[in-house]
């Protein structure tokens, strides 16, 4: 029953200025009631007494009461838990920091000694006369050559050399100062970050590291770091050719990868690895590894075409437990990617440790990020997917996209003749079964519309504008570039269906609403689905649905440092299935300068009175964000079609010209959001308020002038007459 905490004999127990003390059975039952509803209103609560008779002696007052004290107790229980994560990430990073610092002092400690050492040496040089016989050129020499590693046979004892000279240097890198680490510019270390990432300077290849705290146990973290696929949108694949056991319960693996190119511009690299996993003293468990060649001796692979061999340095992963829960992680990449094998404009994108770390280092940790958050999120979003069925797609449509731009020969694609110019390339793969993983032969016992896929792409060079800009713009009028007859002839032609439509039946598509999918999958990338809705009369009615397109959009912050952006669709029916078929196609532009735009993200899209002025019209000098740096970037464009074998003719036609007029449009649209024509009205400032919404109001304004002058032309020729 309940009593009263403190009060007088003569006053009922039911008090409502006194505190109630409730027996189990009735807390038991709020609580019940609590996780139903836990701000029921006044008739709620009323209700509540009269169907709960454990509740009939107590006042709604009391029970309002109760409420409020429970959702308090909650909101303090839940920022408690906030504090307590709080408090042990900025423990661990303030370890990490410590141990940067000490790297930091040892670092500096060698670097006085060698200057004392050299500064002594030159002394000792400016006494002495220099011998300058051949013998001592010769011996002189013999002390600056490096020293080479004995060869070793391919037998355990031979691995096993390797893998404890990779774990050596691989923790010299990760805790020592056998690199030069710079902090990675734009990044801060501090309770929200990442972590701590830093490049390489003046080291052989293109390095990066990082560390962070992740609430996953190491064991699994290991597991998930050595799923490259799984987390890596750059890699094709990852074959473990042998497993050789090691002490302290650890393996010594080989394996082959393979990793995308990321423009039709370049090759595809891959890689002869040698991968040790070992346990340390301390607990840790370390995962490293590095590429096998002739100088170390050890098993070899041959060339494999049309990859280019790359080489990867002491890399991988030192995981150590942390206190009070999760892991410390410690990532170095290091790799030399041959730059020598593309064209010089491309070099910056294999020369640069920025990018890597980007690319590699930084997503590794935001994919543990990402699961741990998945974990503790068990709510269903957007189409009644969880949040790790959304990565699933977003990662199909990235591979799909990467397959189609790479398009290997072993995926069945092959290139057919063009027509006497090469700004174009077309593939075609008759056998797109294996590309898109399940059988297209027949769906819903009817045979499928089409037996072949089509893939045109092409690539060009992108000077001073935003690639983020660009993207967002791309991205926000699609009707600026788009083919509504063509999107609505691929997204037809990917339905189940028996019977085959010609584009001229197909109705017209416009009025594009955007259906968020998902939260931020990962930094600056989410998942949306377009709606183009039917607006023409067609008779057939598969063509009378509303179309859909699955979009990927990424890299639209212009801040971030090294980053591509990138723009992936593809074709959906509106009750589409996980596993059902995508045929991929978008953009992706990768800036190739180093130097970051200082201009502001939320920098206005005056497109409309750019494109007014034209490459002809008066420019002011003066730039429009006050604040830009010339750059260059590169944008690949690669567009699927399914269509029927007998068709290959015609689509290829058709995809052709639809590719090279994007290529025009996007070229114009490049030219309007240049700082120069930007910059060209008159000292013009962005008023506020999104781009989005501005760039909206100046193209209505524009459509408004066009219509207009149209209008009074229509009328001076009618007088005319």
């Amino acid at each position: 029953m309940m009593a009263v905490s403190s009060g007088k004999e003569g006053k009922t127990a039911m008090d409502p200025g006194k505190y109630v003390r409730y027996t189990p059975e009735q807390v038991e039952a709020l609580e019940r009631l609590y996780h139903d509803c836990p701000k029921p209103s006044s008739m709620r609560r009323q209700q509540l007494i009269r169907e709960c008779p454990i509740l009939s002696n107590i006042e709604p007052k009391q029970i309002k009461v109760w409420f409020q004290n429970r959702r308090c107790r909650e909101k303090q229980r839940k920022e408690a838990s906030r504090l307590q994560a709080v408090n042990r990430k900025l423990t661990a990073m303030n370890k990490l920091l410590m141990e940067e610092n000490d790297r930091l002092q040892k670092q500096v400690s060698q670097l006085v000694y060698e200057n004392g050492y050299f500064r002594q040496q030159t002394r000792n040089a400016a006494l002495t006369t220099p011998d300058t016989s051949c013998e001592s050129v010769v011996t002189s020499g013999q002390h600056h050559l490096t020293a080479q590693r004995p060869p070793r046979d391919a037998s355990p004892a031979g691995l096993m050399s390797i893998a404890e000279e990779t774990l050596t240097e691989f923790l010299s890198k990760a805790t020592g100062t056998a690199v030069e680490w710079v902090q990675m510019p734009g990044m801060k270390p501090g309770p929200d970050s990442i972590g701590i990432v830093a490049i390489s300077h003046g080291c052989t290849g293109v390095a990066a590291r990082a560390c962070g705290l992740v609430g996953m146990e190491p064991t699994k973290v290991a597991e998930i770091l050595k799923d490259r696929p799984s987390w890596f949108r750059d890699c094709r694949s990852v074959d473990v050719i042998n497993v050789l056991p090691a002490g302290n319960s650890g393996t010594i693996e080989l394996l082959y990868m393979q990793l995308y190119a990321p423009t039709t511009l370049a090759p595809a690299r891959d890689f002869w690895l040698l991968r040790y996993t070992s346990a340390l003293e301390d607990g840790s468990l370390v995962v490293c590894e590095r590429s096998l060649n002739s100088t170390q001796g050890g098993p070899s692979m041959p060339a494999v075409q049309p990859f280019v061999r790359a080489e990867m340095l002491p890399s991988g992963y030192l995981i150590r437990p942390c206190e009070g829960g999760g892991s410390i992680i410690h990532i170095v990449d290091h790799m030399d990617l041959e730059p020598w094998s593309i064209p010089e404009v491309l070099r910056p994108l294999y020369e640069s440790s920025t990018v890597l770390a980007q690319k590699t280092t930084m997503a590794a940790l935001r994919h543990l990020r990402q699961i741990v958050h998945e974990v503790s999120q068990s709510t269903v979003t957007g189409w009644g997917r969880r949040p790790a069925a959304l990565r699933a797609l977003s990662q199909r449509l990235s591979r799909g996209f990467n397959e189609a731009l790479n398009g290997f020969a072993d995926d069945g694609w092959s290139m057919i003749s063009g027509d006497g110019t090469d700004d174009v390339t077309i593939l075609v793969n008759s056998s797109p079964s294996r590309l898109m993983g399940l059988n297209l032969g027949f769906t819903n016992g009817f045979p499928s519309l089409s037996n072949a896929v089509l893939c045109a792409k092409a690539s060009m060079l992108l000077q001073n504008v935003s690639p983020a800009m660009l993207l967002r713009f791309v991205r926000e009028h699609r009707s600026e570039w788009a083919d509504s007859n063509i999107d609505a002839y691929s997204a037809a032609a990917v339905r189940a269906s028996p019977c085959t439509l010609p584009m001229s039946r197909i109705g017209c598509f416009g009025g594009q609403v955007i259906l968020p999918l998902a939260h931020t999958l990962e930094h600056e990338e989410f998942l949306e689905v377009l709606k183009l809705e039917n607006t023409g009369r067609s008779q057939d009615a598969l063509m009378a649905r509303d179309l859909f397109l699955l979009q990927l959009c990424s890299g639209v912050d212009e801040n971030a440092v090294g980053t591509c952006s990138e723009l992936v669709f593809a074709p959906i029916d509106a009750s589409f299935a996980d596993d059902a078929p995508l045929l991929p196609s978008g953009f992706r532009i990768i800036p190739l300068d180093s130097v970051m735009e200082n201009s502001s993200p939320n920098r206005t899209l005056d497109l409309a009175s750019a494109l007014e002025i034209g490459s002809t019209g008066n420019r002011v000098s003066g730039d429009y964000s006050g604040n830009s740096t010339s750059m260059r970037s590169v944008m690949t464009i690669a567009f699927q079609f399914a269509f029927e074998s007998h068709l290959q003719e015609n689509v290829a036609c058709m995809a052709r010209q639809y590719i090279r007029n994007i290529i025009s449009s996007v070229q114009r649209v490049a030219l309007a959001l240049s700082p120069s024509h930007l910059g060209s009205h008159g000292g013009l400032r962005p008023p506020p308020g999104t781009p989005e919404a501005v760039t909206l109001v100046r193209w209505i304004c524009y459509s408004y002038r066009i219509l207009s002058r149209s209008f009074q032309l229509s009328v001076v020729a009618e007088r005319h007459r």
